[in-house]
Formats: C-alpha cells, sequence, structure tokens
C-alpha cells in the first residue's frame, strides 16, 4: 500500500465474551502508525455492522451468512450451566443435560445456543437478556445456560457454574465483510490472530533483499585498508626496528648522524 491507500484506522467490532486484548497489543505493535478502534456490539448486531460497512472486522459467533461475509472459526467455546452457589449441582465437576431435567432452564432472547430441545422446564417468560437471566438465577428462578465467557463476565458472589458437555457449543470466529480481494489491514490482522510472524510475506509486502556485495566494491575497501597502513605500508607508516636491533649509542642517538658526541672530561 502506498501512503495515501492506508486508511486512518482499522475498526474491529467484538461480541461480548471475547477479549480482543492479546491480538490488539500485536497489532499495535506492528502497526504503530495505523489506530485501531474497538467496536463493542452484541452478537445479533455483529454482522450486521460488518455488512453495513461500519467495522472492518469482527470477532462474532457462528453462524453468519457466508453470501455475505468471510469467516475463520478460531476456537470452540465450554458450555456451562450458571446455578447459586448452594445448588445441589455444585458437587460435581460436571452436569449433564439429563440432570437438569426438573430445572426450570432460562431461555433469554439473546441466546448463543443452537438447541433443538431445550432442556428442564420452561420459564413463564423468556428474560429479554442474558443479564437479565442471571438475575433470575441469583433470585432462584431457575439456571441458565451459556458460553464460559458469558458466566466469567457476568460474574456474581452468589452464583457459581459448572461444564455441561453433552449441551450445544458456541464457536466464536473471525468475520469481514465478503469480497473478490481481502483488504490488506484485514490480512494484517488475519496474521495477527492465526499468529504469523511479523516476517510473513503473506499480507504484506515482502522486505526486499540487501544488494549483494560487489567484488569491485570488496577490492575498494581492501585498498582503503592498504593505505590506512596495512600490508605494503603507506606513506607516513612509522617503522619498526627489526627484531634484535637496538639503536646505535654515541653522536647517532638521539637522530644526529655524522656527529661525534663530546669527550668526556678527565
Amino acid at each position: 500500500m502506498t501512503g495515501s491507500d492506508i486508511p486512518s484506522s482499522f475498526r474491529l467490532a467484538y461480541v461480548p465474551g471475547v477479549t480482543p486484548t492479546k491480538w490488539v497489543r500485536v497489532w499495535h505493535e506492528r502497526l504503530p502508525h495505523v489506530p485501531l478502534e474497538l467496536v463493542q456490539a452484541t452478537a445479533a448486531e455483529a454482522p450486521g455492522l460488518l455488512a453495513g460497512g461500519d467495522a472492518d472486522a469482527g470477532l462474532v459467533r457462528l453462524p453468519v451468512d457466508r453470501d455475505v461475509l468471510s469467516a475463520i472459526p478460531l476456537y470452540t467455546e465450554t458450555t456451562v450451566v450458571v446455578i447459586p452457589k448452594d445448588h445441589v449441582a455444585t458437587a460435581a465437576e460436571e452436569v449433564s443435560l439429563a440432570e437438569l431435567s426438573d430445572e426450570i432452564v432460562l431461555h433469554p432472547l439473546d441466546d448463543l445456543l443452537d438447541w433443538e430441545t431445550l432442556p428442564g422446564r420452561p420459564a413463564v417468560e423468556r428474560p429479554a437478556t442474558t443479564a437479565d437471566a442471571i438475575e433470575l438465577v441469583a433470585a432462584g428462578v431457575g439456571v441458565l445456560l451459556v458460553p464460559q465467557s458469558l458466566a466469567r463476565l457476568h460474574h456474581r458472589k452468589d452464583l457459581t457454574y459448572r461444564p455441561v458437555p453433552d449441551a450445544p457449543a458456541s464457536r466464536v470466529a473471525l468475520s469481514w465483510p465478503e469480497a473478490e480481494l481481502t483488504p490488506d489491514l484485514v490480512e494484517e490482522f488475519i496474521g495477527i490472530v492465526r499468529g504469523r510472524t511479523v516476517n510473513s510475506t503473506r499480507g504484506r509486502a515482502a522486505t526486499p533483499p540487501r544488494p549483494a556485495k560487489s567484488k569491485d566494491t570488496d577490492k575498494a575497501k581492501a585498498k582503503g585498508k592498504d593505505r590506512r597502513g596495512g600490508a605494503g605500508g603507506g606513506s607516513g607508516a612509522r617503522q619498526k626496528p627489526a627484531a634484535g636491533r637496538k639503536p646505535q649509542a654515541g653522536g647517532r642517538a638521539g637522530g644526529q648522524s655524522g656527529k661525534r658526541g663530546k669527550p668526556r672530561g678527565r
């Protein structure tokens, strides 16, 4: 990219429960002159932000419309059941769906899990949000199944959670608007998320190789060394006396050649 082609910033959407901190830190190290703007959105809002051009890429929850958005799955979250700390299920390390058959299982309108059949007994009404459902769990109305990151996000001292291995799971992905050519900055972020090194050539211009040293340059450097007192001696170089020879005593000492020294007094 030329200087005029570089956008003023890179807008990254992210949904609740997803923590982009480590990738943002690498971005600032590699592209310090391109600000990264974080755009928080609900799981339902994020695909629309990307499709509408209000974000360049996003950390979203699958599924997304693959006719509109590209996506790279990143990881699958563990599903947990949120329960009061004095609930009988806290005695176990894991809970199965069958063990929740007698529980009122809250099903918020922003639920992220793809249920074929919701376990347990349904509540009288569906809570509007996961946050509302958490409040109902704390009030002893029922239990709630969510991705583990949301259980941590809505942590309360009076609640805890246990993994539910046989429940549907939520997958997190990096997504961006479908295009014939992926934008350079999106490629940069893909590389960061996938752990590519800073020297990777995918998504960025390759670093130009250093020019090879020519033989003429090497010869010129060698001549320069000789002139500065290398082998062969240059002008102005001080000559060392040959090994084993001592300076002559008498009139020649001190460099006055041809003069006799004064006779010593008797």
